[in-house]
């Protein structure tokens, strides 16, 4: 299997080696659909007891995470925007449910890629925390920027789709020296975020996230590299379909993409707001 930039996605487990049934291996998302997976009952490529893993469970176990991350981020929104609304600052509870979801989605994160096992109670905790996160973020910038919440949402949503369909019509392909760039690009911004943070931290001087014209550029480069990063994710999972993965399987999928998500949505967010400076 080939690596990722997301790092959800590293060093998982191949399928084993039982032999396909009489309808083929399982199809992924840029295989044409037809019939069903020819293993037998309970019976899975990898040895365990579970079916193997299809487009539909992967589109449904991303819809329930993206969901329960919408719902409480847009609750949490509202209620930011009236807390605001009413005190005219930042309040202690606004600010700890902010630092709070970010803080728990980090470890729930962390959690599910070191342990390299799916688990779709902890996908959907991690997506509430980022629905936390993100929904108190968004209502703090819709009080300053009104409207900028849903469009970084439709944003994000275009990305997401537009990815999706490039990569279902193989307009690009997932080659391993794209992989290698995609990667090494991810690794790059991250190290440019760090220093940045530093930077900010201890001398106050803050480039990348100044609203200036280097940070106009900076989270351009990333919501690319971040839309690119979904074609890897999508290769990463219709690769685990095809090696026949146990369907469990597919809330790790759904982990993965919901990272990318955020990111994405995090920086389309941060450049409507330099925009609207």
């Amino acid at each position: 299997m080939r690596s990722s930039s997301n790092p959800a996605f590293r060093n998982l487990p191949h399928g084993g080696t039982q032999t396909y049934g009489q309808y083929g291996p399982p199809v992924g998302f840029n295989q044409p659909q037809g019939g069903v997976p020819g293993y037998g009952p309970g019976q899975t490529r990898s040895g365990e007891g579970d079916r193997p893993m299809t487009v539909d469970d992967v589109v449904v176990k991303t819809g329930m995470s993206l969901g329960v991350a919408l719902l409480v981020g847009i609750v949490t929104a509202i209620w930011a925007q009236s807390e605001l609304a009413n005190t005219g600052r930042l309040s202690g509870a606004l600010i700890g449910a902010m630092l709070g979801g970010l803080i728990v989605g980090l470890v729930i994160s962390l959690v599910i890629i070191f342990r390299q096992k799916p688990s779709g109670p902890l996908t959907l905790v991690y997506s509430a925390a980022e629905g936390l996160f993100l929904g108190a973020l968004s209502g703090v910038f819709e009080v300053v920027y009104p409207g900028i919440a849903l469009q970084a949402i439709i944003g994000t949503a275009g990305v997401f789709i537009g990815m999706l369909v490039v990569y279902k019509t193989g307009a690009v392909k997932v080659t391993p020296k794209l992989t290698k760039w995609i990667v090494g690009a991810v690794v790059g911004v991250a190290i440019l975020m760090l220093f940045n943070l530093i930077s900010a931290l201890a001398f106050g001087f803050n480039p990348l996230r100044d609203g200036g014209p280097l940070a106009i550029v900076f989270s351009l480069v990333c919501i690319g590299i971040a839309a690119f990063s979904f074609l890897l994710d999508f290769d990463q999972a219709d690769r685990m379909i095809r090696e026949g993965m146990p369907s469990k399987w597919a809330w790790y999928t759904a982990f993965g993409l919901m990272t990318t998500l955020v990111w994405l949505y995090l920086e389309i967010l941060r450049l409507l707001s330099y925009l609207r400076e």
